[in-house]
């Protein structure tokens, strides 16, 4: 029930004191976000002004923006590799930040194929805590009731290694899951999850899910929100309960814990709380024993209010299928954060995927935009050597404009191009928000993975090699991710050249070529294939010549310049898809899993 507070925000009547206080936060901050992020850029500059990097652009002590702006170049990833493989090799001087890294916060891969390594410091972990904890008084006001029940949220932590320097490198959410600040976390009513612990920071993948679900349907009544991190990972553990039900249901008619759940704490913890059940599992045999699933989650977890997921980019492609087996629960993304920095978080959480926008939190950061433009990457500017056009300050951005997103955060990156691509929807108060367009350049996206123009032309130039035994090659190419299979995967269409027809490759050549694409691949595709199994096999389809010459005057009829038409390497459009399709001749998917380690290389 909500409260009579002195605090209450203008945002909505709080649900209680404590929300009342969160919600004034925001208010403050997004009043005051010029002054917030004077003071954030003062503290940054003020705290490294003795590092390394500060000194080499002689800032000599100056914390006021006109002089940041002068002679701090914008940069990206790969101008910062030198001091981040120092730091990641032992060196322990102020390069970046006056205060130590504590660890480094894996990214999505770079174009040599391996996970970025981002900087980050202890008290991060304490800005990241104080976002999630806006997230659930937002929620508040447009959900009732969320302190009566629970949430079902299918989170997991993922391999970790060292740096030859002895710090450890890690996703920022396994970061998360892994502190104290999760781990000990105070009890709160609003944010009571099915899953303990032990079943989240497993990390085998098929027992900490395997466990999760378990959880989630002893408790189904309880169940109010379910969640996952990206959309393709709640479908992924709805196509878990496919492959597994009878199991889960045997678990839970006989009180004892499938042998696979050989974690000793897990198994302990889980074994504590399982009691026969026949009810339930006749329930679930009854449910999922049919052909049908439309609406499978409100049918198992009745109570279900909303799905907690982000939808927004790449993952909007999932939002029908998440419809279907939801029975079209609204879907909430609440926050917008990555490994370089947390930036804020979604104050209309119930509205449709496609308005959702963010309100950057001005304490997160010192934020910086770049007015985008689809056609000056082609200028030939080179941003990262001199000191490009005016950038806006945060509270400067125009509604309706696109803008590139540069941070300077407090662990040391200064003015780093993050990559994505962001629309100007409004203002609270003063603050701006943005609803997210796109990451920069990439082509493909199935889960956490991000593929380029660049690296996919690589991949099929390497597996085009094996071609050669046949004396073809190929013609043209382009791509698409498809999510219609759980898990997502990668089809790439090929039109080949083949000079002799009577030594056309066969099905195992072209298989060999799927699994060479794989190979190809950076880290991050490459685990999500062999360890998080967040990504199925690549699939190459071979089309009948002649067939992207179709394609060109389809383009064409539609008002495309003859002149200038280009192949695109990504489809999405359906009568595109629906012509590519009706011109497939045969279709390979890669046979083995490619190679991935969890171990870096330096």
């Amino acid at each position: 029930m909500a409260v009579d507070s002195p605090l209450s925000s203008p945002l909505g009547p709080p649900a209680c004191e404590k929300d009342a206080k969160a919600l004034q936060f925001i208010e403050e901050m997004t009043r005051n976000a010029e002054s917030v992020q004077q003071r954030v850029l003062a503290e940054i500059l003020s705290r490294n002004a003795e590092t390394e990097y500060l000194t080499r652009f002689q800032l000599n002590g100056a914390t006021d923006r006109e002089t940041f702006k002068s002679k701090l170049p914008v940069i990206t990833y790969e101008d910062l590799q030198p001091e981040i493989h120092r730091i990641a090799n032992g060196d322990r001087s102020a390069i970046l930040s006056a205060q130590p890294i504590s660890e480094f916060l894996t990214s999505s891969g770079t174009s040599a194929g391996e996970r970025k390594l981002m900087p980050t410091i202890k008290e991060e972990l304490d800005r990241r805590q104080l976002l999630y904890s806006l997230l659930m008084p937002v929620m508040n006001l447009y959900v009732a009731g969320l302190d009566k029940g629970k949430g079902l949220y299918f989170l997991f932590v993922k391999s970790e290694t060292r740096t030859p320097g002895g710090l450890l490198a890690r996703p920022v959410l396994t970061s998360y899951y892994k502190s104290d600040h999760f781990k000990t976390r105070p009890y709160d009513p609003y944010n009571v999850y099915t899953s303990p612990n032990e079943a989240i920071l497993c990390p085998d993948s098929f027992q900490s899910m395997y466990t999760q679900m378990l959880c989630g349907l002893l408790d189904r009544h309880q169940v109010l929100r379910l969640g996952a991190v990206f959309a393709s990972g709640l479908l992924r553990a709805i196509r878990f309960l496919q492959l597994n039900w009878r199991q889960l249901a045997h678990d839970m008619e006989t009180g004892s814990l499938n042998l696979k759940i050989t974690d000793p704490l897990l198994r302990e913890c889980i074994v504590k709380t399982l009691k026969p059940n026949p009810e339930l599992a006749q329930f679930v045999h009854h449910e999922c024993s049919k052909d049908d699933w439309e609406g499978i989650i409100v049918r198992i977890w009745p109570n279900t209010k909303y799905l907690d997921v982000i939808v927004t980019g790449a993952m909007a492609q999932y939002i029908p299928t998440l419809d279907y087996y939801s029975g079209g629960l609204p879907l909430a993304c609440t926050m917008y954060a990555s490994s370089e920095c947390y930036f804020g978080l979604n104050l209309n959480p119930m509205c449709k995927p496609s308005e959702v926008s963010y309100t950057i939190m001005p304490n997160m950061a010192y934020f910086e935009f770049f007015p985008h433009e689809p056609n000056l990457d082609s200028t030939g500017f080179d941003f990262t050597r001199e000191l490009p056009p005016k950038l806006v300050d945060l509270v400067d951005v125009e509604v309706g404009k696109e803008y590139e997103l540069l941070i300077t955060t407090y662990a040391g990156l200064c003015r780093y191009r993050v990559g994505d691509i962001l629309r100007v929807t409004g203002f609270h108060n003063s603050a701006p928000q943005f609803h997210f367009v796109r990451r920069k350049n990439v082509l493909l996206s199935i889960d956490s993975d991000k593929t380029d123009e660049a690296e996919l032309q690589t991949a099929v130039e390497n597996a085009s090699h094996l071609l050669r035994e046949h004396n073809a090659s190929v013609v043209e190419y382009t791509s698409h991710a498809d999510t219609k299979t759980i898990p997502g995967h990668y089809v790439v269409y090929w039109e080949l050249l083949v000079k002799d027809s009577t030594n056309s490759p066969d099905n195992d050549t072209l298989e060999q070529c799927c699994l060479a694409m794989e190979e190809s691949l950076n880290s991050v595709y490459r685990q999500g294939r062999v360890a998080d199994n967040s990504i199925g096999p690549l699939e190459i389809r071979v089309v009948k010549n002649g067939t992207f010459e179709e394609l060109m005057d389809y383009a064409i009829s539609r008002g495309a310049s003859i002149n200038q038409y280009k192949v695109p390497r990504c489809v999405n459009f359906t009568p595109i898809l629906e012509l590519l399709d009706s011109r497939v001749v045969s279709a390979h998917f890669s046979p083995a899993l490619p190679h991935w380690s969890p171990e870096r290389s330096q």
